[in-house]
């Protein structure tokens, strides 16, 4: 699959808004909060026109459940995908729109995905570095699998900058990221 990197734009927002409704009907109670993160999630950060979402839930085992209601709304059910204890859907096919990531609200994945988004939400400069690197690797690699592994080592070190900048700002009481303390479970880190 070849790499679209466009520019950011405002309407992924409303689109995430838009899924999280229909996704709602879906899972229903078994949801406890929705979050969209990825590259889409950041303001002027360019992106693959994929809308990466989180739907934590209290119990991941309930969710094979609705493996059949995704597969109707024509998403492809991809089970864990390589991460022990999330379920990965993805819409679209060959043009991908959506990622739906759902993890049990006490997954360790959580907190490094929204501490990333809001890291990179405050820090204008790693935007337009990252936009750089990815414009870089678009022109470099044709295919998604490709640019997705040359990524990589760019993203954890970004991520740990971010780790750290959140647990100096977490330690002085300055975080107001959109999710709560005990949503991430700060005491499994």
């Amino acid at each position: 699959m070849k790499v679209r990197l466009t520019e950011y734009d405002e309407n992924w927002i409303r689109i995430f808004e838009d899924e999280t409704q229909l996704l709602r009907r879906v899972f229903g109670d078994e949801v406890i909060k929705f979050e969209h993160f990825g590259s889409t999630s950041v303001p002027g950060l360019k992106a693959k026109p994929v809308i990466d979402m989180m739907c934590l839930v209290q119990d991941i085992g309930k969710i094979d459940s609705f493996n059949e209601q995704m597969l109707s709304l024509c998403y492809d059910v991809a089970g864990e995908w390589g991460i022990p204890g999330r379920r990965l859907f993805r819409k679209g096919g060959e043009n991908r729109t959506h990622h739906i990531h759902v993890y049990q609200i006490d997954h360790p994945q959580i907190k490094r995905h929204l501490v990333l988004r809001d890291y990179l939400r405050t820090h204008p400069a790693e935007v337009e570095r990252y936009t750089r690197f990815k414009e870089e690797l678009a022109g470099r690699y044709d295919d998604t699998s490709f640019y997705s592994k040359a990524k990589k080592p760019f993203v954890k070190e970004m991520e740990q900058r971010a780790l750290d900048w959140f647990e100096q700002h977490k330690q002085g009481g300055l975080y107001f990221g959109e999710i709560s303390r005990e949503e991430l479970n700060y005491n499994d880190t």
